[in-house]
């Protein structure tokens, strides 16, 4: 598979727990280190820029060794020039390799990413080996199911649920995400777990769920990193995360590993399928020309090193489907008794 590692963090991007998932996630990347941080989650703030880049400032330093290049993506507000659909302020998402979203509102981010170039871009990125690194209200956003803090617990509106951004649609998996799980700001007076909902309100939220939807809950400086390539999930931080099916959780503590198939059945899916826009694919595309005209780019190499041992194990139907997926970043494999070789379209 060509899908790159997906992160959630429970909180403390900018903590020691925080810095230690960034950097094994950068270990596993080949080639130069071009990281995005996305504004959309707090662009509401009027110091949104500060937000993201404070934690681009803790990347340039923790990562120092990955000598990365660190962009801020100020995909504020739709109908502005800092819109998610301004193809001229999100160019540095075509080549990125890691792509971060972090603190602000969940619902928020949700009206803004919805059906964007941004969040298709950030989408086929994925698909095409980039990692994804979601912390704190940004983990919300991306489930099927959003929680809307600030409007229960800020404003006092009923308990209730709003559709997530729905990243895992594309696999046919239904996962939601709480952050803050453990939360103990409230001390003993007030039960501020679950993301400030507490017990009480969270169950309320979790009974109006589908019942195939799974909710995972992370505890804060604690992380779950899902390998697509191995097929495995690792808890990694300070504490636990945990696995609720029908409102029922179970706890895999830090080190944990377990299938990701736990997480519900998933499917792989091309790039031309699950809505991804084509035009998206030909600006990716375009993008990967401008960097180095005669150069395969590092998911063409890591796609055909995978062709190679899908042949090796006579898996052709994989392997046809590595094939169209290096034609679509514009080399064409060539066959022989040698090996493999990429030819430029």
């Amino acid at each position: 598979m060509a899908l790159g590692r997906i992160a959630f963090l429970g909180s403390g991007e900018t903590s020691l727990a925080g810095g230690r998932i960034f950097e094994s996630l950068a270990r596993n990347i080949s080639g130069p280190l071009h990281v995005s941080v996305m504004e959309t989650t707090a662009g509401f703030e009027l110091n949104s820029l500060q937000v993201a880049g404070r934690v681009a400032d803790f990347l340039k330093v923790r990562l120092q060794n990955y000598n990365p290049t660190i962009d801020i993506i100020p995909a504020r507000k739709q109908g502005t020039e800092f819109s998610p659909d301004n193809p001229e302020i999100l160019k540095p998402l075509l080549n990125a390799n890691i792509i971060f979203m972090g603190p602000g509102s969940p619902s928020y981010a949700v009206r803004q990413l919805r059906d964007s170039l941004a969040w298709d871009i950030i989408r086929a990125r994925h698909r095409l080996g980039a990692t994804l690194i979601f912390a704190s209200a940004a983990t919300i956003s991306v489930g099927t199911w959003a929680l809307p803090v600030y409007e229960i617990y800020k404003v006092g509106e009923d308990v209730h649920s709003k559709p997530g951004l729905d990243l895992f649609a594309d696999f046919g998996m239904h996962l939601s995400f709480v952050p803050h799980w453990n939360n103990a700001d409230g001390g003993v007076d007030l039960d501020t777990s679950r993301c400030f909902m507490g017990l009480e309100r969270f169950l309320q939220w979790c009974g109006l769920l589908p019942s195939e939807n799974i909710t995972i809950g992370l505890d804060e400086h604690t992380g779950l990193i899902l390998d697509f390539e191995n097929g495995q999930c690792e808890v990694s931080g300070v504490s636990s995360v945990s696995l609720v099916r029908e409102c029922d959780p179970e706890i895999f503590p830090s080190g944990a590993k377990f299938d990701l198939k736990e997480l519900g059945q998933f499917t792989v899916p091309s790039p031309l399928e699950k809505g991804v826009r084509s035009e998206v694919w030909e600006m990716i595309l375009n993008a990967s020309k401008d960097i180095d005209e005669d150069t395969p780019p590092d998911e063409a190499l890591k796609l055909l090193e995978q062709r190679k041992e899908a042949r090796a194990r006579k898996d052709f139907a994989e392997s046809d489907r590595l094939r169209e997926q290096i034609a679509f970043l514009g080399w064409l494999v060539q066959d022989s008794k040698e090996g493999q070789k990429l030819i430029k379209m």
